[in-house]
């Protein structure tokens, strides 16, 4: 028989490179997703900071106060031959302390004009959906145009604490 130098298998080749060359792109990947994501951020943090430095320095916040009406605003109220009654208890809201002083000093003159106001008003349409909320706008009109004369600063806002009507 033959001599038989060759051998049964051919000699393994070194995967070691192989295994580096993936290692280096694996790695190579992650840096580049690394890099990527923090230029991103920076960008749009860099943008988000330049808008919130222009909205603090626009609009600073000041919180409400508010002036509590103690005593009820208590008047009869127009109805179809009916005679109804209504009973509110108000609570005037401002961002100004001046304007909520000056409620308090004109209060018996407002507190006339808001019971005419409320006096006018007819009892179905409060009763209504919205008729609440125009019964407020009408009162607020009111008692801006009164502090308004007055020379006065205006107030933000009038609040029904309790409203009853029967």
């Amino acid at each position: 028989m033959a001599d038989n130098n060759a051998p049964d298998q051919a000699p393994k080749k070194s995967k070691l490179k192989l295994i580096i060359l993936i290692a280096l792109v694996v790695i190579l990947a992650i840096g580049l997703s690394i890099a990527g994501t923090l230029w991103f951020l920076k960008d749009t943090a860099g943008d988000a900071g330049a808008d919130v430095e222009e909205a603090a320095a626009e609009e600073v916040f000041q919180p409400s106060q508010y002036f509590v009406l103690d005593k009820a605003l208590v008047t009869t109220v127009q109805s179809e031959g009916r005679q109804r009654y209504a009973q509110v208890y108000l609570a005037f809201e401002a961002d100004d302390p001046a304007a909520l002083a000056a409620t308090e000093l004109h209060m018996p003159l407002l507190r006339s004009q808001l019971i005419n106001v409320l006096a006018a008003s007819d009892f179905m349409a409060l009763q209504a959906e919205g008729g609440r909320e125009q019964l407020v706008t009408e009162m607020l009109t009111v008692v801006n145009g009164v502090l308004e004369q007055e020379g006065e600063p205006p107030l933000k806002g009038v609040l029904l604490r309790n409203f009853v009507m029967q």
